[in-house]
């Protein structure tokens, strides 16, 4: 797949593109639904295939203070895109310009003259420009003047009929309830990050030496607790862990207000090596429990235990594709 930062990077193909726009949080079965649907229209019509999406999500400039955490930062975005088989997709910086731009002129510069769009396909419930003011009516309207059919199709939607949204994921998330997340993204949720030094007590004074993970504070964590993981490192080699995502009650002291970010730690399993200043993707599985304070330290051990053999059993027979990507 080829990734172009900027339509004015872009050369129209002569043939025309067949184009899709959106945040494209997560890259979930919903996204890989309607990007099958591109991918099929494209085919029949001999059109490149382009994504277009933005360097950040739109929220983070038009309304920071209630602005969502993301499902995938955008170097995993681009990944998951490119498995999608999708030919090319241009990153879009989205800052106060591009905020204040209006749906016409997005169309007129983007689709038109850096994509030469002759098909759009977009969710039924697409918005976009400022004041959210295009919409599928609009695109039909500018498409009939400038040469591109557009197709407005239903969210894709789970068993039970409800639709799937990268918003869906993050309440899942927020609950703990990773299976379900893993469920409507088509693949474990995963985190990534940077192995950092923590406070060093894993080790050396309860004998389950960690990873600490440096996740950005944008991405979203699954709810605080204890989870079965697979721990990938810089070899590519998915290892199994017990993960904690937390503020390390115990530790604190009584009373105490626990900081403002949560820490990853992974326990790997049957592994002993240095991994600072590696990078690390955690893929959740299954949550064992919430996170609580212990009365001691060998009580701590004791769960640590616990959680290690319970981790032991989830993985122990992966389904196939269940490892992360």
């Amino acid at each position: 797949m080829e990734v172009v930062l900027g339509p004015e990077n872009c050369v129209p193909p002569v043939n025309g593109s067949a184009v899709t726009i959106g945040a494209y949080d997560g890259v979930h079965l919903g996204h890989r639904h309607l990007l099958e649907e591109l991918r099929r229209s494209a085919g029949v019509r001999g059109l490149e295939t382009v994504v277009v999406t933005f360097d950040r999500h739109p929220a983070t400039v038009v309304r920071p203070e209630s602005a969502p955490s993301v499902l995938t930062d955008l170097d995993q975005k681009l990944e998951l895109l490119a498995s999608t088989g999708v030919d090319k997709t241009v990153v879009v910086t989205f800052d106060e310009a591009r905020a204040d731009e209006t749906a016409e002129d997005f169309v007129t510069e983007v689709l038109v003259g850096a994509l030469g769009a002759r098909l759009v396909v977009v969710g039924r419930d697409f918005h976009f420009g400022h004041g959210r003011k295009g919409n599928v009516a609009l695109l039909e309207e500018m498409g009939a003047r400038h040469g591109f059919q557009v197709v407005g199709l239903a969210l894709e939607s789970d068993l039970q009929g409800e639709a799937v949204s990268s918003t869906r994921i993050r309440r899942a998330l927020e609950e703990g309830d990773v299976r379900s997340a893993a469920g409507l993204l088509g693949r474990h949720h995963q985190v990534r990050g940077i192995v950092v030094h923590g406070a060093g007590r894993g080790g050396s004074q309860l004998g389950f030496p960690t990873a600490n993970v440096d996740v950005p504070d944008e991405v979203a964590l699954p709810a605080v607790g204890i989870y079965a993981c697979w721990y990938q490192g810089a070899d590519g080699e998915p290892r199994r862990a017990a993960v904690s995502v937390g503020y390390r009650p115990t530790f604190l002291p009584e009373g105490a207000e626990p900081p403002s970010t949560c820490v990853v730690e992974a326990f790997l399993l049957d592994f002993d090596g240095d991994l600072y200043g590696e990078p690390a993707r955690v893929s959740f599985v299954e949550r064992l429990r919430p996170e609580r304070r212990f009365d001691s330290e060998g009580d701590l051990v004791e769960a640590m235990t616990d959680d290690v053999a319970r981790t032991r059993n989830v993985l122990a027979a992966p389904l196939p594709g269940s490892a992360p990507r």
